[in-house]
């Protein structure tokens, strides 16, 4: 990071490179900024990438622990969010499920009326839906063909779909795992492979199907000149003397995220901040500057309206399936149980067993001591009456092969709140805590879904291990916490994605979306950061002057 001869070192600094990151990397770069990168994670190729997750330190991230992988597990009173942290984002540990919400999410939460959304989104949805290559999944495996026989014994079979996914996949009648110019960007892009139905999309692609962001928006921004600089954790952003509102550009300072001692810090300056470290990395990183006075005029909305699709992981377990129910795509099929409930059939590779420790028997009652208590009764009896099924049934090796993982997600609304205070079991520093009314993890329709899906398939119906002992849900779709707002009093940034009591600062990620979208949401950050890009004016007719449209002097007063 050498400083350049002008006033600046960049013109723009992107605080992580997911699916905000990566777009606003490249419609940047297109409209002629300098723009760099900063990512915590590390770069990965399909060469290092883990072949199971047994791999616990090329999986996992906890760089303090040496664990230095892509995948990352935040446990919070209310809430477990998995989340991806690599170049590319959670790209490159998502599922690669693609699909755009219903219309109603624009009619509800803090950002309805602030634009005529359901006019403005479909052409950005567009562009995210061809930058993406998503495609309708043609590979079904035999885990979405017994979702499908599920679905018709549940009476839902009507409502029976094909994922949209941003996967490669070869034409009918052509063999897998035959590698192409790029199709996609007339040569602009790298070559690709077609997929194999390996089933590892979550744990990255290792054949080049997947179309993660290192392929497409990440992969053009670099070429036309962005620069990424991986392992790069920031630390602190705050405004140049002169101006308390950025207008004078902001010092960027960043650390080695990788390293123990020797952390090489850096300082770096710039005109203009993207932040899109995730919705908890952002909220994370915002909290922390807000108290250390680097950006005090940060709305005190920060952390609310946090959201998680209301989802529950339930499955079903066959011991000895004659079928790899591991084969096909990470997730395939779906179908909607209601009109507010939607299940998808999610499964690992092959040999990526680990999950399989967090299983245990399908467990009803609502959530508390008494649930607690009859899946203890359940599991004594079990071991007493059928020892050697139970502990086939939970003997972790094999689990992919033999399980599948259903993905239950709910379009109703519920929130929690993230804040910044000291837990009392470690008083020395402030971390995220969340607070607010517990997210159900029990329903009771899904409940009976699994039980009618292992019926179906001949096995065990399951629950997740966490859910039945400590009443907490699992999420990889965290969303909120710096939401689109008309001012500073309801939400984080206006509804062109500027920070409220800054200049040329804006937020990128799942934070900013204002109401829950029940499917998984890559699309529509994406889509949200499409048309927030589309408002900034090329370089050279910038005025470097952009703010948040709502007064924000009696909000910094304040």
């Amino acid at each position: 990071m050498a400083p350049r001869n002008d006033q600046f070192d960049f013109d723009f600094i992107v605080i992580g490179s997911g699916f905000g990151g990566s777009v606003s990397a490249h419609r940047l770069v297109e409209k002629g900024y300098r723009v760099a990168v900063m990512e915590m994670g590390r770069r990965w190729t399909p060469d290092d990438l883990p072949r199971t997750s047994w791999s616990i330190h090329r999986w996992f991230w906890r760089p303090k622990l040496g664990l230095r992988g892509f995948f990352d597990m935040r446990l919070f009173r209310h809430v477990t969010i998995l989340h991806g942290c690599a170049v590319g984002g959670g790209s490159i540990t998502y599922a690669s499920t693609l699909l755009p919400p219903p219309d109603k999410v624009w009619e509800s939460g803090n950002w309805t009326g602030l634009a005529d959304w359901k006019a403005e989104m479909p052409r950005h949805y567009e562009t995210a839906v061809r930058m993406l290559g998503v495609t309708e999944n043609k590979i079904l495996g035999p885990a979405d063909r017994l979702l499908k026989k599920a679905a018709e014994a549940a009476g839902s079979g009507h409502t029976f779909y094909h994922t949209h996914v941003g996967i490669f996949q070869p034409e009918d009648g052509e063999p897998s795992c035959k590698t192409f110019p790029d199709p996609f960007f007339g040569g602009e892009g790298p070559p690709r492979t077609t997929c194999t139905a390996c089933g590892g999309c979550i744990m990255g692609c290792r054949y080049g199907a997947k179309n993660t962001l290192d392929q497409n928006y990440l992969y053009l921004a670099e070429k036309h000149g962005a620069q990424v600089f991986p392992e790069t954790k920031v630390v602190n952003v705050k405004p140049l003397a002169g101006s308390d509102d950025g207008s004078s550009g902001y010092e960027v300072q960043t650390v080695r995220s990788t390293a123990w001692i020797r952390r090489h810090p850096q300082r770096v300056t710039t005109r203009g901040v993207v932040f899109s470290a995730s919705s908890l990395g952002t909220m994370e990183l915002l909290f922390h500057l807000k108290e250390n006075g680097s950006l005090p005029a940060i709305s005190r909305q920060l952390g609310k309206h946090v959201r998680t699709n209301s989802e529950s992981l339930i499955g079903a377990r066959i011991p000895g399936c004659s079928e790899d129910l591991s084969q096909g795509i990470a997730i395939g099929s779906g179908f909607y149980l209601d009109e507010h409930t939607h299940i998808e059939a999610v499964r690992y590779p092959n040999g990526s067993d680990t999950m399989g420790l967090l299983t245990t028997f399908l467990t009803d009652r609502r959530p508390g001591s008494h649930r607690t208590l009859l899946w203890l009764k359940n599991a004594l009896s079990s071991l007493l009456h059928h020892p050697f099924h139970t502990l086939r049934l939970f003997w972790p090796w094999g689990w992919a092969r033999e399980a599948v993982i259903l993905l239950c997600m709910q379009a109703l609304d519920g929130q929690i709140q993230m804040r910044w205070q000291r837990p009392w079991f470690w008083p020395f520093r402030k971390f995220l805590v969340s607070r607010g009314q517990k997210i159900p993890t029990y329903i009771s329709q899904a409940n009976e879904f699994a039980r009618t899906f292992a019926q179906v398939a001949g096995g065990t119906a399951l629950s997740m291990l966490p859910e039945i002992l400590f009443d907490i849900p699992g999420t990889a779709h965290c969303i909120g916490g710096c939401v689109i707002a008309d001012s500073p009093i309801r939400g984080v940034v206006d509804s062109r994605h500027r920070v409220f009591g800054y200049k040329n600062m804006y937020i990128c990620d799942g934070s900013v979306v204002s109401a829950n979208l029940g499917v998984n949401p890559s699309l529509t950050i994406t889509a949200l950061t499409e048309r927030a890009m589309s408002f900034i004016p090329p370089a050279k007719e910038s005025a470097w002057s952009d703010a948040a449209d709502a007064a924000t002097s009696a909000h910094r007063a304040a």
